[in-house]
């Protein structure tokens, strides 16, 4: 009888560690699958979080599988941040807009996805090169894309042109007509020539600006469909911002300096290693596909924010004062080739006070401002997540709408407008903490492996470029940017918590 109650105990046993190792294995499929989606899609990267979230509850009902938890040096602040975002979301103006926004506040859990259930900095390695490798498709894509062309570009135009009496303009690009997708200049006269009273929809392109025009319907002779129109020149538009497969430039230039600087980490690592003399290559034509597509979002502040993380990553990465000063020299030689990029591009200087972004952030900086010091409750719990798009009327935000409604452009002001400044106060407390666990990795425990201390080199550097580009940018409010920030600080957990481990083994060895 006994020994049948220990066989009993013993399958059960038995059972609870397959079922817990199958667990482990779908949730670790789930991070991976995670790290492939980051660079590219929103929707698969956060039904695999999910997914991964829950199958790692499942595997939390098991007594065992809690014993194998670990503390990290950022829980106070990962946890305050997030129970203070709680709170100014139950006093928001808008509760229940500001509690469906807590969904895009706990990404955090990304970072303790990853660093609770990636056991081994072989696998953490392998994450951070999936993440660089995925992102390279985008890469792909968007140099093939900008390749091959969009639309049709006039640069010139007759005066008698038809056009110009829809105010189409010479350097506008023509994008679609009707819905459909303008491939040719023939595309367009077929569609003036229909036999309808309804003028044609046509949608440009014009620096910024993405609208579109009613362009008249009309009876048009002439040889060619160029000289029908009374176009001089075309070609295919190549002028747009690339966004690779998300809906904005913006957020793509972000995710992009982040990835890049975890490339470049590994890079300047790797040129330090003589085992690691064959990743050189591959890294260094991966950072330059990345850097090329962050050249072409023409995003002033993403590339500044690269500019400073490179500048980390060179200096704390070969404490070399002559690699410092050759990529100062590099950084000059480039500069002017940006400028005049931007300026083809968006017709705007680098620091120009006529640009329209520059005075629209000037505006919304003021009113957000003005805002948070008008009364001691936006001071302590602000006005709640999201609480602005439906109050902005009453607080005569945004120039009184004349601006398009949106947020404030900082990450500092928003998060102390939407949260308070006491979570405002706990994110940069929590900023503080990851850099230096970053810089002890680097600098206190001289990591073996050349991978971990590009990843964590990598990291540093993405940290300061996501610091310094979201004083401009509300960066950590776009999803897609967050969830790549949280999973490589979930990476550089692992290959912390495995150097203390390795560090206290040793120390009890003694």
């Amino acid at each position: 009888m006994q020994a049948n109650f220990q066989g009993i105990a013993s399958g059960t046993t038995h059972d609870e560690s397959r079922a817990r190792a199958l667990l482990h294995r779908l949730i670790i499929f789930c991070i991976f699958a995670l790290a492939v989606s980051a660079p590219h899609s929103i929707a698969a990267t956060q039904f695999f979080w999910a997914t991964g979230l829950a199958l790692w509850a499942a595997r939390l009902c098991s007594r065992h599988a809690r014993r194998e938890l670990h503390r990290t040096p950022l829980d106070y602040a990962l946890l305050g941040f997030f129970a203070l975002t709680v709170v100014s979301s139950f006093f928001s103006y808008e509760p229940e807009v500001s509690i469906g926004k807590l969904r895009g506040a706990s990404l955090f859990t990304i970072a303790y996805l990853v660093a609770q259930n990636v056991r081994t900095p072989h696998m953490a390695r392998k994450l951070a090169l999936v993440v660089i490798a995925s992102c390279m498709i985008n890469v792909g894509y968007t140099f093939i894309e900008r390749a091959l062309g969009r639309g049709v570009k006039i640069y010139a135009m007759r005066a008698d042109s038809p056009l110009r009496s829809a105010r189409i303009q010479e350097g506008d690009t023509l994008l679609a007509v009707d819905g459909r997708t303008i491939r040719g200049i023939e595309d367009l006269e077929r569609a003036l020539r229909e036999p309808t009273a309804a003028p044609a929809r046509v949608q440009i392109y014009r620096y910024e600006w993405i609208g579109t025009l009613d362009v008249p319907r009309t009876t048009l002779n002439g040889g060619s469909a160029e000289e029908r129109l009374g176009i001089a020149h075309w070609g295919r538009g190549r002028d747009w911002r690339a966004a690779g497969f998300y809906g904005h430039y913006a957020t793509y230039a972000e995710v992009l300096q982040l990835i890049a600087s975890l490339a470049l980490g590994l890079l300047v690592s790797a040129q330090q290693r003589a085992e690691a003399r064959r990743w050189r290559l591959p890294l260094a034509l991966a950072l330059a596909g990345l850097l090329g597509a962050l050249f072409l979002t023409v995003t002033r502040a993403s590339w500044l924010a690269f500019l400073l993380s490179g500048f980390v990553v060179i200096a704390v990465g070969t404490m070399s004062r002559r690699a410092v000063l050759v990529m100062l020299a590099a950084a000059l030689l480039i500069a002017p080739v940006g400028l005049r990029f931007l300026q083809q591009k968006r017709n705007v200087g680098f620091f120009d006070r006529r640009d329209g972004s520059i005075q629209w952030r000037e505006t919304v900086y003021r009113e957000g401002f003005d805002l948070l010091i008008s009364r001691p409750r936006h001071l302590l719990v602000g006005i709640g997540m999201d609480s602005i798009k439906r109050h902005w009327r009453e607080w005569g935000l945004f120039d009184q709408g004349r601006l398009p409604i949106g947020h404030m452009h900082s990450t500092p002001l928003q998060l102390a407008l939407e949260r308070g400044l006491p979570t405002l106060a706990v994110w940069l407390v929590l900023i503080a903490l990851y850099a230096r666990m970053l810089w002890r990795l680097l600098r206190d425990r001289k990591l073996d492996d050349w991978r971990d201390h590009g990843i964590v080199l990598g990291a540093l550097g993405g940290l300061a470029g996501f610091f310094a580009s979201g004083l401009v940018h509300y960066n950590l409010g776009d999803s897609e940017v967050a969830m790549v920030f949280y999973l490589i600080m979930g990476i550089a957990l692992v290959i912390e918590r495995e150097s203390r481990t390795h560090l206290e083994l040793s120390a009890s060895n003694r």
